[in-house]
């Protein structure tokens, strides 16, 4: 039988008393809580618990280990390259919790680190216009960025020396001081202040970019807007972003889409909706008339006795539906709400047809209906029947 298979994995996120989707510095926060209750020369009798909290804490801070943890696995297991001996608690000590709280366990530290690191990830807004967000467009952007230096090439060194070990941390990158806390006497580590950690510094940097790599440039760059974007949708250009201290890689470049707003249609989705305008007579007769939507001109048909408030739909003539694979998959909808416009002004033979036109009719007495509707103009009403606040 396969015991192995048959353990179940230690809680890790329980002992420390955190959730799954605990930051780093909530885990850090939790462990150091518990370190001060338990810590043995503070509480005695609580090694044990100790040793647990401060296992689980190294678990849960290193990336690869928490991952193991979170597909099921233990990573302290004996089996599966954990602490050697039949004990995974066993072997913590002050220089754990040192580690935790200070950054550098007692009498040793992280290393000198890389000259060369990532570049940062760039963000630009684009305006565009309604018309725009649904055709899709191709827009020239400058922006200002780091670039690689062209001179040094990234060494960030003049004349193609080279860098010389620092004289001050002697290539640790980092300096040693000596605390005093509840714990004890301890010796804390901390970046060298004068080669910033790299353990080396450049005596004859590069007088393009003073040693860093990179220089600043404007450059101008393509960027193709799918159909059927909108407000606040971002497009990722990979590898457009700033160049890396020292030359790293480039980070990305994110477009944001910023929608202005259109004088006819309101976007809702893939859906518009526009407001027009009609003379009473053209509702109660009915009528044929010109409405602009994005694809140019069409007819839109009143039918007679259309009363104020009827909507009516034009299917396909809204918006692309842009999907998350950056494919359209159809259009929306072109909602037009009627409003029927009613004369505020008549001379007396306009008012003499209307009259007789009521006797006629038999609406000489007006009738009351309670139909529940609230104030507020078309597009607030329609945003609350859509659960917009």
């Amino acid at each position: 039988m396969n015991t192995k298979a048959n353990k179940v994995a230690r809680d890790y996120y329980g002992i420390l008393g955190v959730s799954q989707n605990a930051t780093q510095d909530e885990i850090k926060r939790a462990y150091r809580k518990l370190a001060r209750q338990l810590h043995p020369d503070v509480n005695p009798n609580e090694e044990a618990r100790f040793k647990e909290v401060t296992a689980a804490y190294e678990v849960l801070s290193n990336p690869e280990k928490r991952r193991v943890v979170d597909l099921g696995g233990d990573p302290l297991d004996s089996g599966g390259g954990g602490r050697a001996g039949g004990d995974p608690f066993a072997g913590f000590g002050l220089g754990d919790i040192m580690d935790a709280f200070f950054g550098a366990t007692p009498g040793g530290g992280r290393g000198p680190r890389s000259r060369v690191q990532p570049g940062s990830d760039a963000l630009i807004r684009l305006d565009m216009t309604l018309e725009e967000c649904a055709a899709g467009a191709t827009r020239e952007l400058t922006v200002d960025t780091a670039i690689l230096c062209d001179r040094c090439h990234g060494a960030g060194t003049q004349n193609n020396s080279k860098p010389v070990q620092c004289d001050t941390c002697h290539g640790r990158g980092e300096v040693q001081s000596v605390q005093r806390s509840f714990l004890g006497q301890v010796v804390t580590s901390r970046p060298c202040p004068v080669c910033r950690g790299f353990g080396e510094v450049i005596p004859d940097p590069c007088q393009q970019c003073a040693g860093d790599g990179r220089t600043r440039s404007r450059r101008t760059i393509s960027v193709n807007i799918p159909a059927g974007v909108a407000e606040g949708m971002r497009v990722r250009l990979a590898g457009q972003g700033e160049v890396g201290p020292g030359g790293g890689p480039a980070g990305d470049l994110y477009v944001e889409v910023e929608e202005h707003p259109h004088e006819i249609f309101e976007r809702d989705g893939a859906d518009l909706h526009c407001i027009v305008q009609i003379p009473m007579t053209t509702a109660a007769l009915g009528a044929t008339l010109p409405l602009k939507t994005l694809d140019g001109e069409e007819e839109l048909q009143i039918d007679p006795g259309t009363q104020p408030g009827t909507q009516l739909v034009m299917t396909g003539r809204g918006m692309p539906k842009l999907r998350s694979t950056g494919r359209v998959d159809g259009r929306g909808d072109l909602h037009v709400h009627l409003e029927v416009v009613v004369p505020t002004k008549l001379d007396a033979a306009q008012s003499s047809l209307l009259r007789d036109l009521a006797e006629m009719r038999g609406e000489s007495e007006p009738s009351l209906s309670h139909n529940g509707k609230g104030g507020g103009g078309l597009f607030a009403r329609l945003r609350s029947s859509r659960g917009h606040r």
